[in-house]
């Protein structure tokens, strides 16, 4: 007898489904970081965060294995526009805040810690060699006794 019963067999919800969970993990995998990328998502879960949405991108590039590409984040007043340029085995993050300001910026990568630097007055920024792997990009707004962060979702480069 094969997996599908004998003939005129009536198969039972658990049978179908079974048969359904089978047929994705061998057409669609998850992906073999799946669990590391939640991890880094969620070691963020004990800061007060707001998460910013994509607002357009154009095709990634840059983003899985392209030369450059442009990414831009919303989330209630700010606007969070990065340009991604690849330099070798590292990028080079160019960035641009809306409202502009000299706010802090800080760029996370899976299991290469943090960079930081501090948006200039007409809110541009640059981080340069940012290494491959799960990225956000955290925005502090405002000072110490009234700060405000903004991350964006993960970025694969």
């Amino acid at each position: 007898m094969n997996d599908l019963g004998a003939p005129g067999e009536a198969f039972s919800d658990d049978m179908i489904l079974a048969d359904i969970g089978r047929f994705l993990d061998e057409l669609d995998p998850p992906p073999g970081d799946l669990v590391q990328r939640v991890q880094f998502a969620l070691a963020l879960e004990d800061l007060d965060v707001e998460v910013a949405r994509w607002e357009r991108l154009d095709n990634l590039a840059g983003v899985r294995g392209g030369g450059t590409g442009t990414i831009t984040f919303t989330v209630s007043d700010l606007t969070v526009m990065i340009n991604l340029t690849k330099m070798g085995k590292l990028h080079r993050i160019d960035g641009w805040l809306v409202p502009a300001g000299q706010y802090g910026v800080e760029v996370r990568v899976a299991e290469h810690g943090t960079t930081s630097t501090t948006a200039d007055e007409g809110g541009r920024f640059v981080l340069d060699n940012v290494p491959r792997g799960t990225t956000q990009i955290l925005v502090h707004l405002g000072d110490v006794s009234c700060r405000r962060t903004v991350v964006t979702p993960t970025v694969v480069l």
